[in-house]
C-alpha cells in the first residue's frame, strides 16, 4: 500500500506549519530546512506557490500524487467549485473521518487502524483508507477493537466536533451525515492555487 514514509518534521518546516501534528522542532526552527533555510528570501514564481500549495494538500492528507491528481480529476468532472468540490472529496475519505471522529489521533493512525481491520462502514468492515464516504454512512469501532488502547486514549483527548459528523460514545460509532462546506473545513489550503496549476 502506497504512502508517504519520508520525514515528517522536514515537511512541517518547509511550509511552516504542523502538517503531520505538533513537534518540538517546528516550535525552535521556524525556518525552512536546508543549508539555507536561515537566509532564504528569494521571491517564489507563481507556479512554485501553486505547486507548495498542491504539495502541502498532499502531504496534510496523506495522498500520493497519483491519487491526488485522479481525485482532482473526478472533482473537476463535478458541477460545482472544484477546489471546494476537491477538499470535499478529501475529507470523505474513510481514513481522514476516523481520524476527524476522534478514533486516531492523526491521519496516519487512522489510516493504521483502517489498514488493520479496526474500522467498520455500516456494519461492514473496510479496509480501504480511501474509501469514499456517503452521505449517512455508520462509521464505527469493530467490537473487538472497542477496548483497543489506541482507540480510547485517543477518544479521550479528542474533543473535536465538526457539524457534518455525529459521535455515539456509547456505540463507539460515527454517522458522516454529508460532505462538509469550505466554511467548515479548519485546513490552510488555498485551494484555488491547485486548481490554478493543474489548469495550466
Amino acid at each position: 500500500m502506497a504512502r508517504y514514509t519520508g520525514p515528517k518534521t522536514k515537511i512541517s518546516r518547509k511550509f511552516g506549519e504542523p502538517i503531520f501534528g505538533y513537534s518540538k522542532a517546528l516550535q525552535k526552527k521556524s525556518y525552512p530546512p536546508g543549508q539555507h533555510g536561515r537566509g532564504r528570501r528569494r521571491k517564489q514564481s507563481e507556479y512554485a506557490v501553486q505547486l507548495a500549495e498542491k504539495q502541502k494538500a498532499k502531504y496534510t492528507y496523506g495522498v500520493l500524487e497519483k491519487q491526488f491528481s485522479n481525485l482532482f480529476e473526478k472533482a473537476s468532472r463535478k458541477s460545482g467549485i472544484t477546489g471546494e468540490i476537491l477538499l470535499q472529496l478529501l475529507e470523505s475519505r474513510l481514513d481522514n473521518t476516523v481520524y476527524r471522529l476522534g478514533i486516531a489521533p492523526t491521519r496516519r493512525a487512522a489510516r493504521q487502524l483502517v489498514s488493520h481491520k479496526h474500522i467498520t462502514v455500516n456494519g461492514e468492515i473496510v479496509n480501504i483508507p480511501s474509501y469514499s464516504l456517503k452521505n449517512n454512512d455508520i462509521i464505527g469501532v469493530r467490537e473487538k477493537s472497542k477496548s483497543l488502547e489506541a482507540i480510547t486514549s485517543s477518544l479521550g483527548a479528542n474533543a473535536n466536533k465538526f457539524s457534518w459528523l455525529e459521535w455515539d460514545s456509547t456505540e463507539y460509532n460515527g454517522k458522516f451525515l454529508n460532505a462538509p462546506q469550505r466554511d467548515e473545513i479548519p485546513e490552510n489550503i488555498k485551494e484555488q492555487l491547485i486548481v490554478e496549476l493543474y489548469s495550466k
